[in-house]
């Protein structure tokens, strides 16, 4: 048995995945994936083919000897995508306003494929002090708008693999966690533009952003998350905000990536915060 995305893989399923390479020569990667997701029945809850998952499987399992993948179309080098910045993204007067005073505030969603998709991952890159970093698998994107006004953008995606001082706090067994995992989402990047200076927005738009994106989530993969998680780099940050908005502080990181398989620090310790969905979030979690 090999465990691969939180998928065990018995030595029958490897030799189907096997197989199906050998037998279909021609198969590039991705329809590859999408073939051993539906002779494995490797699906979302929602039904949908858990294929770009499954490429990455695959490749591991190429990385362990266990398989030979065909050669990649997109070149040893892939580079990844720049968004230089544009008029689009430039600054704005600065707004000093209270909350109340401002428009009504409005999450957008932000669809794959499109200019504001661009435009998102622009500002992102220009303002953001992580830079832009390309999600993958499940994900929300917004824009938060106040009024007529772009204020800030906030992106969810997949959850951190494994994390001690989260564990704890759910108190879920390693195979429950290993069950249950995707109900857990992340809130991977919080961007207040740097000219909207109004005090108290962002914890205003996080409790938005708890009671909107539940619904979202489902109407897109099929399920409800039941947790939030976030990592604030300290001391760059405080969290202040995620405090105002009733996320809870629950321990730190060790500094090895969101999934790293090496066991020494390779990036800046940050602590976690977290924002149950829903009050029996442990007990769902647990089962």
């Amino acid at each position: 048995m090999k465990r691969y995305c939180g998928r065990d893989f018995t030595d029958e399923d490897l030799h189907t995945i096997v197989q199906l390479i050998e037998r279909n020569p021609q198969l590039k990667r991705a329809p590859l994936s999408r073939l051993v997701c539906e002779r494995l029945n490797w699906v979302r809850p929602d039904g949908r083919l858990k294929d770009m998952t499954c490429r990455v499987a695959m490749l591991r399992m190429q990385a362990d000897g266990l398989l030979t993948l065909p050669a990649s179309q997109m070149g040893q080098h892939r580079r990844r995508p720049e968004f230089l910045p544009t008029p689009h993204t430039d600054a704005r007067p600065v707004v000093t306003q209270p909350v109340h005073e401002l428009g009504a505030i409005q999450l957008h969603t932000v669809a794959a494929g499109h200019a504001q998709s661009r435009r998102w991952n622009e500002y992102m890159a220009r303002y953001h002090y992580l830079g832009y970093t390309p999600m993958s698998g499940s994900q929300m994107r917004y824009y938060v708008y106040a009024g007529e006004q772009l204020v800030a953008l906030l992106s969810f995606g997949a959850s951190a693999w494994k994390l001690s001082d989260r564990e704890r706090f759910i108190g879920w067994s390693e195979s429950q966690r290993q069950k249950n995992l995707q109900l857990v989402v992340n809130n991977a990047r919080f961007l207040i533009l740097p000219w909207i200076q109004c005090k108290g927005l962002a914890s205003k738009i996080l409790a938005l952003a708890a009671r909107q994106l539940p619904r979202e989530w489902h109407q897109r993969y099929g399920y409800r998350p039941v947790l939030l998680e976030t990592f604030v780099e300290s001391p760059r940050h405080r969290g202040t905000c995620y405090k105002a908005a009733n996320w809870v502080h629950v321990g730190q990181t060790v500094g090895r990536g969101k999934k790293s398989r090496v066991h020494s620090q390779i990036v800046p310790i940050k602590d976690i915060w977290m924002y149950p969905l829903r009050k029996d979030f442990g007990t769902v979690l647990c089962q």
